[in-house]
């Protein structure tokens, strides 16, 4: 069975590559597939987006669609900046801005407790939909370290660790991932 990953992102990819590999036939990001599509992400949680993102490239391609939509929900500020985690500075996928923005309003908090999530989203193309949602909880520290991961990884440290998710090794970090959290229950599901 052919899968379509409903994401431009290459960190995203190549993360869901490694830890579905075993269970399709081929994996496929958009560009591999040909698919120049960009989803507007106008839902008001996580799942509304995935559910989007794979709902229109299973309807395109005519073949199972996987999206995820995930960002990093800090206890201080609310939630925020969760759905909008790579915008927060307001530019799309700048890591770099959206990490001194976050780190700007957790100025003098003392409490610095934060969670990732994400919502991934499988659509079949006779419309049948699974979908899971997966948790990381931590906190955010007060500067950058690490230089593996993506977006706010550098800050953040989860729960019993010491290292921030950037100084782990990517097998580390998905072994414990939101993202690899979903991916397993939406697996369960599957099974």
């Amino acid at each position: 069975m052919k899968l379509i990953i409903a994401s431009n992102n290459s960190h995203k990819i190549g993360e869901i590559k490694k830890i579905l590999s075993d269970k399709f036939d081929e994996i496929l990001s958009l560009r591999e597939a040909g698919i120049d599509h960009e989803t507007v992400e106008d839902g008001t949680t996580f799942m509304e987006n995935a559910l989007k993102k794979a709902r229109e490239i299973s309807e395109i391609s005519g073949e199972c669609a996987l999206a995820d939509d995930s960002g990093i929900c800090v206890d201080a500020l609310g939630g925020a900046p969760g759905i909008f985690s790579a915008r927060f500075a307001g530019e799309h996928g700048n890591d770099e801005k959206n990490n001194e923005l976050l780190l700007e309003k957790l100025r003098g908090a003392t409490d610095r407790s934060a969670h990732y999530t994400a919502a991934i989203a499988l659509v079949y193309p006779d419309g049948k939909e699974v979908t899971f949602e997966g948790y990381m909880y931590g906190k955010i520290i007060h500067a950058p370290r690490g230089t593996g991961g993506f977006g706010y990884d550098p800050l953040f440290v989860l729960d019993g660790e010491e290292r921030t998710v950037a100084e782990m090794t990517p097998e580390e970090k998905n072994a414990v991932s939101h993202r690899a959290n979903a991916l397993a229950g939406l697996l369960s599901k599957l099974s």
